[in-house]
């Protein structure tokens, strides 16, 4: 269609670069996951398949896409940050956002065999997404906090409330029992009604999980010697952990730094 009289249409398309020299956030989230959630039946509060299939797919992201340089994920939700200098798609919000969004979800399907090999995958799942662009390193630390304290949030409470509906207390009754308990609240009533110390719950279920390019020890080889031949390499794991406060960074300065 080049050079031809239909040519002019492309003026009609929205120029949409994001701001340059800024943190890229591309944040997805399960669209209708409760009803997915129980049509698959997955187990409550917490589901680890199912928390297991979504790192999966976000480790896939990060391995695909070089200037993705951190993720966490929670439940049914993930954040993906790019490093503030990438050129990815010339920085147009459109294609990182529907390139993220489609490879994530392609592999929701394509892995799901894999961690429910004994379920069908009744309907394919589907994930909507946003961009946002932070323009400091604190200011990203402080959504990617903001996005662990939810977790935290929600855990604690989503815990409290299916051992009460398991114990035999309706959903109503369950909301009733915890509407306006505070953090101290919730965890004396799971150890003195369940025996549940929640601190001793899971990371994964308090933390979230977090995606991330680490320098990992290899061996090789062996020398004649029988004497190991190690090397490090950058390698995408998936670690549990606190992010609010400054120790993982300060062990981790090449995330975001330079």
């Amino acid at each position: 269609m080049a050079n031809s009289k239909f040519e002019y249409v492309k003026s009609f398309e929205v120029e949409d670069r994001l701001m340059p020299s800024t943190w890229i956030v591309i944040r997805i989230d399960g669209c209708h996951f409760h009803r997915f959630s129980e049509v698959h039946e997955f187990d409550k509060p917490n589901d680890e398949q199912a928390l297991n299939l979504m790192n999966s797919c976000a480790v896939s992201v990060v391995e695909e896409f070089p200037d993705i340089v951190f993720s966490y994920g929670v439940s049914d939700e993930y954040s993906f940050v790019m490093k503030k200098t990438t050129k990815f798609y010339q920085r147009r919000a459109s294609k990182i956002l529907s390139l993220t969004v489609s490879l994530f979800s392609s592999a929701y399907v394509m892995k799901w065999k894999e961690f429910f090999p004994q379920k069908e995958l009744k309907y394919p799942p589907y994930f909507d997404g946003r961009v946002v662009c932070y323009p400091s390193t604190e200011i990203l630390r402080d959504y990617l906090a903001w996005r662990q304290v939810d977790c935290h949030i929600n855990n604690q409470y989503n815990t409290c409330f299916w051992m009460l509906v398991k114990s035999g207390k309706s959903k109503n009754e369950a909301q009733d029992i915890l509407k306006g308990t505070l953090t101290q609240e919730k965890n004396e009533l799971l150890f003195q009604q369940f025996n549940i110390n929640y601190n001793m719950l899971p990371a994964i279920f308090r933390k979230g999980s977090c995606v991330f390019r680490a320098k990992v020890e290899e061996i090789t080889k062996l020398t004649d010697d029988g004497d190991p031949v190690k090397r490090y390499r950058k390698k995408v794991i998936v670690d549990h952990c606190d992010i609010i406060g400054p120790s993982f960074w300060n062990e981790h300065p090449d995330i975001l730094g330079k």
